[in-house]
Formats: structure tokens, C-alpha cells, sequence
């Protein structure tokens, strides 16, 4: 299942919910959908802020993703 295709079926199980109500296993779904649609978030914001390199003044580029993204810790 692609993410259009995941972001749909949320939105459907979403409207379900409101209207009618959903079975058990169709809220285990919508969570399993959901965690997997924030993981996939995550994982591309991530990707996108470990390729963010800097020039500094003295014309030396230093790459962030290098320096800070082995992290795992918070804050």
C-alpha cells in the first residue's frame, strides 16, 4: 500500500468513525495506519535535515546530517 493509498484509508476509516462507528479490527487498523504514516513523516523529515550542509563565512562547508544525525536523544 502506497501513501495515497494509506492517507485514504485513514480518511475513510476517519469518516467511519463519525458517522456509523468501527469495528475492532477496523481500529486496530486505522492506529496500525496511522503509526505507520508518522514513522514514514519521520523518517523523510530526517533524511531531509541530514542533508542540510552550512558554509561558514571562512568558506568551509560543514555537514549537519554528519554532525548531529547520529543523535538519538531528545531535546
Amino acid at each position: 500500500m502506497n501513501m495515497e493509498e494509506r492517507i485514504a484509508r485513514i480518511n475513510e476509516l476517519y469518516h467511519k468513525s463519525q458517522g456509523e462507528g468501527l469495528t475492532a479490527d477496523e481500529k486496530e487498523e486505522q492506529a496500525r495506519l496511522r503509526r505507520e504514516y508518522v514513522a514514514s513523516v519521520r523518517n523523510n523529515l530526517k533524511a531531509q535535515l541530514d542533508n542540510i550542509t552550512i558554509e561558514r563565512p571562512d568558506g568551509t562547508v560543514e555537514n549537519l546530517g554528519e554532525k548531529y544525525g547520529g543523535r538519538t536523544e531528545k531535546g
